[in-house]
């Protein structure tokens, strides 16, 4: 008996609630599929079936059995798919989830240089700065910026993600440049607010660490919004340096506290481990891989 051939028989046969639709399922006779599932019992010693002249009804092993043995199959033919893949070019529809602002900035280019190099990659790129369910919502890769918690996910890191404390020039002449965490509360304050992204705990904790938290004067769960605001001179915010780079650049902004800076975090690529990669996710992970540089574009302005 091959193990697997009878294995793939069974859960067929219920998957497909007969032993003939699972036979043409198969493309195999009726009487090989009966024979392949009576030969399994046989082997495992347990009765997976109980068989009437109308209906199939699985045991309590054979529910047992039905479960993991669909899940080697499918671990099984993912393996085969990925080892055919290495053969093929990467092609089929990519679905990427990322946050609103990083992709605004920084995700138009990288995705046509992708598809330059693999065009036959088709790309839905959704926008939302909630943790989608990657899985459940039908992703195959979702970029995500903090310190990632421990889950059943695999993370990829792309790339570091500075926070920066800054101001524009016109703001620090008119109200003076802190020297220190505490002088935050003579100044005003602009928070970030969208609660389920880690960049506002880090936030939060910085604040707590280094002194009383200051007061906010305008609060937004845009941080394009605030870096606006900033150069603007509304007063002083803590935001990626992927947001406030360009104008830290172009001197419309200012670093303030350099050496009080938060931790950095990270910019991730995060996929479903149970599944093989195919090779248009693969491909885009590697390329994912070293494209922003090291350190990343948007930290060049020291």
């Amino acid at each position: 008996m091959d193990r697997i051939d009878a294995m793939r028989a069974f859960v067929a046969v219920v998957n497909e609630g007969t032993f003939t639709r699972a036979a043409d399922r198969l493309d195999l006779s009726p009487q090989l599929v009966s024979k392949y599932v009576s030969q399994l019992e046989q082997h495992l010693g347990v009765r997976l079936l109980n068989r009437t002249t109308r209906k199939l009804h699985l045991t309590e092993a054979g529910s047992r059995y039905h479960q993991r043995a669909s899940q080697v199959l499918d671990d099984i033919e993912d393996m085969e798919n990925q080892l055919g893949d290495l053969q093929t070019e990467a092609r089929g529809k990519l679905r990427i989830s990322a946050p609103v602002s990083f992709a605004t900035r920084h995700m138009a280019p990288l995705l046509t240089d992708f598809q330059n190099r693999h065009p036959a990659v088709d790309i839905d790129l959704q926008l939302n700065d909630r943790k989608v369910d990657i899985v459940e919502e039908g992703f195959d890769i979702a970029l995500r910026i903090g310190h990632l918690k421990s889950s059943s996910l695999i993370a990829r890191r792309i790339a570091p993600v500075r926070l920066v404390m800054c101001a524009s020039p016109d703001y620090l002449a008119r109200h003076g440049t802190p020297r220190s965490p505490e002088d935050l509360q003579r100044h005003r304050y602009l928070r970030y607010s969208y609660i389920d992204m880690d960049t506002t705990g880090q936030e939060h904790h910085w604040l707590q660490a280094n002194g009383d938290q200051p007061g906010a004067d305008l609060v937004s769960n845009n941080g394009d919004v605030l870096v606006e605001a900033a150069i603007n001179g509304a007063g002083i915010a803590l935001q990626p340096s992927f947001l406030a780079g360009q104008a830290i650049r172009e001197g419309k902004l200012r670093i303030v506290l350099p050496e009080h800076e938060p931790a950095p975090m990270a910019l991730y690529a995060v996929y479903a481990h149970r599944q093989l990669l195919a090779s248009k996710v693969r491909s885009f992970i590697d390329f994912l891989d070293g494209y922003f540089g090291e350190p990343p574009y948007w930290d060049r302005f020291d």
